[in-house]
């Protein structure tokens, strides 16, 4: 992939999936400015988040503190209930918390009207999911340039050619998704996910619907993604291998941030959600 920071390349395949990318500064990234006072790519200052009344009031977070870097890989981990699906959702504006603020770029996205909301999505979030989500309808092409079509923008399909050319698909652009096989459809959403370089790319399961070898393909575009683009992911996942290929993963339970791993491995990943999952703290959504 075209390199758009001078930063070191690191092969998936190497001695290990992840690059020692910069990292935010404080507990779990906490604080309002990361490395060299970059201001962070997305933050989570105080957000808190509940569902229901009463004796039924679900606390999906309780008090999120966090700060990511722009150029880095974050896993989302945690045991069913413990709060990554509400993260996810507020992080990426698609709910708004009851308390606290959500900065993407310096910018409070929680105090946006609807509308506004609406059209931030479609430039500066980029969104990868389980199921793809490409239409059917449309080439491989058309779905990559979907976004900024979405937002008004002028579609840029040289951009849309070289990046499908970076996720090996060059040759398959007027096909339509359902001529491609599983991984190629997630490789068309990841380019899709960076058409309009956004500040940050949701990554929700990208391989929960892949075989092994394929998601480790998928997994290995999306650390090219980062060391080679600049992008900054987050991916929640349930999959310590999927976890050991980001720079550093962030452990949920009860709503709440209770854990971090930096370079993490997957036997050290799955030892810490056994650990949460026969601990649990709280129920969350």
């Amino acid at each position: 992939m075209a390199r758009r920071h001078d930063r070191p390349s690191t092969e998936p395949y190497a001695a290990g999936p992840h690059a020692a990318g910069p990292y935010a500064t404080g507990a779990y990234g906490g604080g309002p400015y990361t490395e060299q006072g970059a201001r962070p790519a997305i933050e989570l200052r105080g957000v808190r988040r509940t569902y229901g009344r009463g004796a039924e009031t679900v606390h999906a977070l309780r008090g999120i503190d966090l700060a990511l870097a722009r150029g880095t890989f974050t896993a989302v981990m945690g045991p069913s209930g413990s709060g990554k699906s509400t993260f996810l959702q507020c992080a990426a504006g698609l709910d708004k918390p009851d308390q606290g603020e959500i900065r993407l770029g310096g910018e409070d996205i929680t105090r946006l009207s609807e509308d506004r909301l609406t059209k931030l999505r479609r430039s500066r979030i980029g969104f990868i999911f389980q199921s793809f989500n490409l239409l059917p309808s449309l080439t491989v092409e058309q779905n990559v340039l979907l976004p900024q079509r979405l937002a008004g923008e002028r579609q840029d399909r040289a951009r849309a050619r070289e990046l499908l050319a970076q996720v090996g698909l060059g040759e398959h652009a007027k096909r339509r998704p359902g001529q491609l096989s599983g991984g190629q459809q997630q490789r068309v959403a990841i380019a899709r996910a960076l058409i309009t370089d956004p500040d940050v790319v949701f990554a929700d399961e990208p391989t929960g619907a892949l075989d092994t070898r394929t998601a480790h393909e998928v997994l290995g575009l999306l650390r090219r993604a980062v060391d080679d683009l600049g992008a900054t992911v987050v991916m929640v996942t349930h999959d310590p291998v999927a976890a050991s290929f980001a720079d550093r993963a962030l452990f949920l339970a009860g709503g709440a941030l209770v854990d971090e791993l930096h370079h993490p491995q997957a036997q050290a990943v799955a030892d810490r959600m056994v650990s949460l999952t026969a601990r649990p703290v709280g129920v969350a959504a």
